[in-house]
């Protein structure tokens, strides 16, 4: 198995629109790590955790099999972005402090890449991986259309890999000597537009787009939301269970 691409053909949508990760995360998890040095951030997509990575490491390399996704990544002068796969990073064997794996797990092939991680990490190296769940909105009645849409309209267009995100990651097999980690919430404050567009992001619906001919279910979202939403600049808080297990080799 090697690791899929779901995401070049959205991939503007998926840098503009995918939820920022908090700092404190990455404040956490350099807390954890034996040094500063270098952070692999693997499956980097657009670059939204290795930017932030870079405000704590001296160096980041990040990696996605998308060109295209990497041509999108948020620009960072500690950040070096390079196409390379998950189970064959191209960095140097006991080089790296850190290896953050965000929303990217379930694609990969895990015991390739958990492989790799042993290989490339420093003694005392930490492995995070995290994933968030479905969106929460603010009000019954949005979350009722959302999560219609997420579950029962794209049901059969997500890929199975999907089993591994938000709490499905707790029962992911870790075989690293497993660290503690305080709560971390993940929200945001979005337009409808900004909602809309995330949605846009999602594997299941680039598939559904390919599946019926350009058709573009998001439209009919958008006109189920408007009505519930208010003004098209309201900001209405969504929210993410958000799962981090970190862990060390030895």
């Amino acid at each position: 198995m090697t690791t899929r691409d779901y995401f070049s053909a959205q991939a503007a949508d998926y840098a503009r629109y995918r939820p920022r990760y908090p700092a404190s995360l990455f404040a956490a998890l350099a807390a954890l790590a034996p040094d500063r040095l270098l952070a692999w951030d693997c499956a980097t997509g657009s670059g939204q955790a290795a930017a932030s990575l870079a405000d704590q490491f001296a160096r980041v390399i990040a990696t996605d099999v998308s060109a295209t996704q990497l041509q999108h990544a948020v620009p960072h002068a500690r950040v070096e972005y390079t196409v390379a796969g998950a189970e064959a990073s191209g960095l140097a064997s006991a080089s790296v402090s850190l290896v953050n794996v965000a929303q990217a797990l379930h694609w990969l092939d895990r015991d390739a890449f958990y492989a790799e991680v042993r290989r490339v990490l420093v003694p005392n190296g930490v492995l995070s991986i995290s994933s968030y769940g479905s969106a929460e909105l603010e009000t019954p009645a949005l979350a009722a259309v959302f999560t219609n849409f997420e579950l029962g309209t794209l049901q059969r267009y997500w890929a199975p890999e999907r089993h591994g995100v938000g709490e499905g990651l707790r029962d992911v097999p870790f075989p690293f000597r497993e660290v503690a980690l305080p709560e971390i919430p993940l929200e945001a404050q979005w337009t409808l537009t900004q909602l809309l567009g995330y949605a846009r992001t999602w594997s299941a619906t680039a598939n559904y787009v390919r599946q019926h001919g350009g058709a573009d279910p998001i439209l009919e979202l958008g006109a189920a939301l408007r009505p519930l939403w208010g003004p098209p600049d309201t900001l209405r808080v969504v929210r993410w269970p958000f799962f981090v297990r970190a862990g060390r080799i030895g």
